[in-house]
Order: structure tokens, then C-alpha cells, then sequence
């Protein structure tokens, strides 16, 4: 059971769970609430910081919804976190499930929170035949998750379920022999434990090359701060060359090389490859050690060079982050 009923804390909470494991997700949730213990705090923070805070835990977007979220309290509504669920579901990256932990487990709100525990536990005992990850098996999971609901202590019971599901009715190997459920569930009754819940195949994640250029000067490395809206949108990265295709080593250090210090180069060691899984891309990168003799005066004006001794305070993506506490600069 939930120790605190604080809608900010759970909000950091169920936003970081998100795509995160619990083992690995608590010392992040606990360091976030100790750096920002309140609204405010988050609000008024350098972005850089935010996204420092969260470097390693993937899917940057979160971070950044948090705090754009919390400047919008601020702004708007007194620096009171929404008490509704309809208003907290006018927070950015706060959804349905979200919204409804929240109201329930704080307001004790009647609001069905389903999340994929949940919907794994309903569409079994049900017999749910509906793929659950399309719209229509989405509503029908929630329909019947609000019929389930206890009106008079929804936290405590949306709680029960998502445990339940986590613990008990889980992906694989179900247990179903000491499951106080087994003589009304559905799939269980119909040998169909390993069909459901049914779910449409996902499609392919595509497949892209990163080179990521490490140059270094004089204890000095080159970064730029990615400008593109996407996933890492105002973190930074070592200059990079993506491509469809994989590119050979003699195109890494010759025809890919970053024009300003293609012709100062002093050393050149290459990476293996490093694979990284996003939802919807596959990257694989390689990372480019270049020594350089000299840096030219005139840099694009995306670079920025900073001291070896402080890059570890600008925020970098999992990928960048994980490849770097492997190797020494």
C-alpha cells in the first residue's frame, strides 16, 4: 500500500514508473523528490537540471512534461495540484490511468485506474477477445474495470488490482493454483491463460545509424544541444551523423568526418557498434574518438566546447549516458 497520499509525490511517482522498472525507478524518484520536494521547486529549476535528474532513465519527454506541467500549477492554478480528475488530466504526459491513480488514491475519487496489470487481470477473468492495445479493446477493459470498481474505496481497490495483476496474475506462468479467482476466470476455465490478454502485433521499430564524433582538444570536448522536436529535444550530444544505412569504417573517418576537423585530425579510435531499443527505432551507434591538433576559430554555431572535468553536468541521452560510464575519456 501507498505510503503517502501526497498528489505531488505519487504524480513523480507514477509519471517515472512509466517505462521504468520499480527496481530501477525508486533511486530516481527518491533523488527527484529530494532535489524537488514540491511544485515549485520543479517549476523554478533549470531545464538542464531537470533533465540531469532524469538522465538514464529514457524517454526525456516525461521530464520535461513534469516541469512543464509544474510551471502550468503555478501559473494557473496557485501552485495547488489539480483535486479532480478531469483537471489533472489537462497536465501534459498525465493520462487516463494516470489521472485516475491520482484522484483515487488522493480524493478517493470513484475512478477506475487501469494499467496494463490491470487490463491483463480483467481481460482474462472475462474472457476478453478484444486485442486490448485497440481502441475498442481499450473500452471495453475500462468499462468493466469501472463496473469492478468499489465506489466507496477506490484507492484501496484500484491498488488491490494493479497489485494483483503484478504479483499474481502475471505476463507468464500465472499463478493460477493459488489464485482465489481461478473458479470464475474466464481463460483459466478455457485453457486460454497463455492467449490472453490477445493483443495486435506492433510494428516493426525502423532501424537507423548513429556516428557520434567525440573530438577532443586539450582536455576540451566538442557537444551540441539537439535542437529537433523529438524524444531528446534540449539534451545534449556529441556532434553526429545519422544514417539510414550502416556506413564503413573508411566513411566514418573520411567522407563523415565533420568538416572543421576533418583536416586537424591527430587520432582516430572507433567504437564498437552499441545498440540501443527505442519503442519505434532501433539505433545502432558507434562513437568516434577524434584527437584533433587544433580547433578552428570559427565552430558551426551548434557546437560549444566544453572542459572534460564538467561534462558530466550537461544531459545526455540513456544511449550517450550509458556509453560513456563504460569507457574513459
Amino acid at each position: 500500500m501507498r505510503l503517502t497520499r501526497d498528489p505531488y509525490k505519487i504524480w513523480i511517482s507514477e509519471i517515472i514508473m512509466q517505462q521504468t522498472r520499480i527496481n530501477q525507478g525508486l533511486p530516481y524518484y527518491l533523488r527527484f523528490i529530494e532535489a524537488y520536494p514540491d511544485v515549485a521547486a520543479l517549476a523554478s529549476a533549470p531545464e538542464d537540471a531537470v533533465l540531469k535528474q532524469w538522465q538514464g532513465l529514457g524517454y526525456y519527454m516525461r521530464a520535461r512534461n513534469l516541469q512543464g506541467s509544474a510551471r502550468y500549477i503555478m501559473e494557473h492554478l496557485g501552485g495547488e495540484m489539480p483535486d479532480n480528475y478531469e483537471g489533472l488530466l489537462k497536465l501534459k504526459g498525465v493520462g487516463r490511468y494516470t489521472a485516475a491513480a491520482i484522484a483515487s488514491f488522493c480524493y478517493n475519487e470513484p475512478c477506475a485506474a487501469v494499467d496494463g496489470n490491470v487490463s491483463r487481470v480483467i481481460a482474462r477473468l472475462y474472457g476478453v477477445e478484444e486485442p486490448v492495445n485497440t481502441g475498442s479493446g481499450e473500452r471495453q477493459i475500462e468499462a468493466l474495470a469501472r463496473e469492478m470498481l468499489d465506489r466507496d474505496d477506490p484507492g484501496n481497490h484500484n491498488q488491490a488490482m494493479i497489485d494483483f495483476g503484478a504479483m499474481q496474475c502475471v505476463p507468464v506462468a500465472p499463478r493460477c493454483n493459488s489464485c482465489p479467482l481461478a473458479g470464475g476466470c474466464n481463460a483459466h476455465l478455457t485453457h486460454r491463460v497463455d492467449q490472453l490478454p490477445a493483443k495486435t502485433p506492433k510494428r516493426l521499430p525502423e532501424e537507423r545509424w548513429f556516428y557520434f564524433y567525440i573530438i577532443i582538444y586539450k582536455g576540451e570536448v566538442v557537444l551540441s544541444k539537439r535542437g529537433e522536436k523529438d524524444i531528446w529535444k534540449s539534451l545534449y550530444q556529441f556532434p553526429v551523423v545519422e544514417s539510414e544505412v550502416p556506413r564503413s569504417d573508411e566513411e566514418i573517418v573520411g567522407t563523415l568526418m565533420p568538416a572543421p576537423v576533418a583536416s586537424r585530425m591527430k587520432n582516430v579510435i572507433l567504437s564498437g557498434p552499441v545498440r540501443h531499443q527505442l519503442s519505434h527505432r532501433t539505433i545502432h551507434a558507434r562513437f568516434i574518438h577524434v584527437e584533433v591538433r587544433s580547433l578552428p576559430s570559427s565552430l558551426p554555431p551548434e557546437w560549444m566546447v566544453v572542459s572534460l572535468h564538467n561534462l558530466e553536468k550537461y544531459p545526455v541521452p540513456r544511449l550517450i549516458h550509458r556509453y560513456l560510464e563504460s569507457v574513459k575519456i
